[in-house]
């Protein structure tokens, strides 16, 4: 939902001198003007368009608007003779699609705008449980939560739900109904004193209206002294303190993820508990993997995404035991030049497939001609090339595009392992002829483990309708089946990680994938400058290298012990991870994730101390 509402014409006159005979949603609180706070909060969830029904002293919204774009304002000059029921009418010009309904003079936890959001109705009304604050308006309902009224009077009500916040989803058609009802108030009197709440009691006769019930809500509304006095020392209070971010200490983690992630994303796990099953979270996941699509493709409409609970290897293994059809009888070729296509590889030979190897230099660029060479030579037909992109193995950057070149060629599908390139070295599986791609959400995605996905064209996948099963739980074309017909995975997905990447997701769209691996790569650079000057012999040249992670020679000093630098960096809050060469010894720096050059620079003040204190080598 991209609209709000906020009804902000009332005079406040029992707070007037309270407030310098300003609008009460220019109350403040720490300084904060609520109608600040409620703007920011609405904006945070999404929300791109905010119209404000003003009347009191609307100068004071005109200068405030001036820092949002967002808002619109309409004034309703008779104010001071009508109620919000008809400041709501008079916004019908400019109301066209559903919206968030809330009052200006509210103070409130932001997770009553997420707990609406979140939820796939259109027509709900918050409620909390009782707060005793005084001049409380109670909502009833029917046994199933269905709005019948609200009344300040309890004995009115059948069956109360809650109290009334202030805040509801409405949809246009509702709208139109209160519309009709204002309209109908407007030919008895020009200027009708009836409330919004009276709207809604009205159409509710004819219209389904539900409740919302937002247990343990901290809020309260403000309109006399006695209120705002609450406001201040107890609601408020408790708000800021329910709202501080977690003193969290900050690790520095360069291993190749999972990565360093953001406070919000950490944060975003902290939600109301949900079945899975409910569909406001299949709608939460449909958007997800909407937006990964768009970071793959530039025809997005073409494409799925298919989720799995679990780590990238996975997503991996899932790709590779749902798309080889062994009734063709052809062969697959895996090109290893690293741990992770080695990985792939077993895999393959553990479903039983006739597997060729394409073994290539795990420092060198994969030399194409050679590729195509064997490709040609091999008395075997290919239906599938499976490989790394970025393997972190060195750090080595393989040329996926080259390769997509000479399977259109020799007509192979292409599945390649982007897990530790994804989102950030850009990817266009169109041009560059990819069938699959594989990743996952804790790498340069920026979220928590848990959730892998394998994106590849709709088509293809439900081409593998009539492949035999090879397995159960990562059925690449029966998780997508089930998704495309449910909203839903198969079986029991990781829930909070998911807030956490809705949230990583969100911060990506703001920085932009360009943006991200520019970042990362000035942190490389840096990395690359202080191995330099510490004498470091690093194995990928720079032309190949992904500016992602760097694999590093041990230096020749019998004093150095990885296993001791680990416990010594370790100390001081980053993280190392060692290398997985046989022939070498070595370890890797990775400098994906909410990482900074500082923190670069951090690494390198602390490793120079270690080789200098420790180990005598400089």
């Amino acid at each position: 939902m991209k609209t709000a509402v906020i009804l902000a014409a009332g005079l406040g006159s029992r707070l007037k001198e309270l407030n310098d005979d300003k609008p009460k949603a220019f109350l403040e609180l720490s300084n904060i003007p609520l109608i600040k706070r409620s703007v920011d909060i609405l904006l945070k969830y999404g929300v791109q368009e905010i119209i404000i029904g003003t009347g009191f002293k609307e100068e004071f919204f005109v200068k405030f608007a001036t820092n949002y774009p967002q808002i619109q304002l309409v004034n309703n000059y008779h104010y001071t003779e009508t109620g919000s029921l008809y400041t709501l009418w008079n916004l019908r010009n400019k109301i066209k699609n559903d919206f968030l309904l809330l009052e200006s003079d509210l103070l409130y936890e932001q997770w009553a705008i997420k707990t609406l959001l979140d939820d796939a109705r259109t027509d709900l009304i918050l409620c909390s449980s009782r707060t005793n604050s005084g001049d409380e308006v109670y909502v009833g309902t029917d046994d199933h939560l269905r709005f019948i009224k609200m009344s300040k009077d309890p004995s009115e009500l059948h069956s109360i739900a809650g109290e009334l916040v202030g805040i509801s989803k409405i949809s246009l058609d509702t709208y139109q109904e209160i519309c009709n009802f204002c309209v109908k108030q407007l030919r008895e009197t020009p200027t009708p004193t009836q409330h919004y709440e009276d709207g809604l009691n009205a159409v509710a006769t004819t219209t389904p209206l539900f409740a919302k019930i937002a247990t343990g809500l901290l809020w309260c509304e403000i309109d006399n002294a006695a209120h705002l006095e609450r406001a201040k020392k107890i609601v408020y209070p408790r708000i800021v303190d329910r709202e501080q971010p977690a003193k969290l200490t900050r690790n520095i983690l360069l291993n190749p993820g999972p990565a360093t992630t953001t406070d919000s994303v950490k944060a975003a796990q902290v939600v109301p508990d949900i079945c899975p099953r409910e569909k406001s979270f299949g709608n939460l996941m449909q958007d997800i993997s909407t937006k990964l699509i768009a970071l793959a493709t530039s025809e997005p409409e073409r494409y799925s995404c298919v989720l799995f609970g679990g780590s990238g290897t996975a997503a991996v293994e899932a790709l590779i035991s749902s798309v080889v059809d062994p009734t063709q009888n052809k062969a697959v070729l895996v090109i290893n030049n690293g741990a992770y296509g080695a990985r792939m590889k077993e895999m393959a030979s553990i479903y039983k497939y006739d597997v060729e190897e394409f073994k290539s230099s795990q420092y060198q660029p994969i030399n194409m001609s050679e590729l195509e060479e064997f490709i040609s030579n091999s008395a075997k037909t290919f239906s599938h090339l499976f490989m790394v992109h970025h393997e972190t193995t060195t750090g080595i950057l393989n040329d996926i595009q080259a390769v997509g070149e000479i399977c259109a060629k020799h007509k192979i599908e292409l599945a390649v392992d982007t897990i530790s390139s994804y989102a950030a070295v850009p990817i266009d599986m169109e041009k560059m002829n990819l069938q699959y791609i594989v990743s996952t959400s804790n790498k340069n995605l920026q979220a928590m483990p848990g959730i892998s996905f394998v994106i590849a064209k709709s088509v293809k996948v439900e081409g593998l309708l009539n492949i035999p099963p090879n397995n159960l739980y990562l059925n690449l074309y029966q998780q997508y089946k089930y998704f495309k017909e449910n909203s839903q995975m198969r079986f029991t997905p990781p829930v909070q990680s998911f807030y956490c990447l809705k949230q990583a997701l969100s911060e990506l769209e703001k920085e932009g994938v360009h943006m991200r691996y520019k970042r990362y790569s000035k942190c490389w650079q840096t990395l690359k400058e202080g191995l330099a000057q510490l004498k470091l012999e690093t194995l990928v040249d720079e032309a190949h290298q992904s500016k992602l992670l760097t694999t590093i020679v041990n230096p020749h000093n019998p004093l150095f012990n990885f296993d001791k630098l680990h416990d010594y960096l370790l100390s001081k809050g980053i993280t190392i991870y060692p290398g997985k060469l046989t022939d070498k010894a070595t370890f890797r720096i990775a400098n994906i994730g909410e990482i900074y050059p500082e923190d670069i620079e951090q690494f390198l003040v602390h490793l120079k101390e270690y080789l200098r204190e420790i180990c005598h080598t400089i």
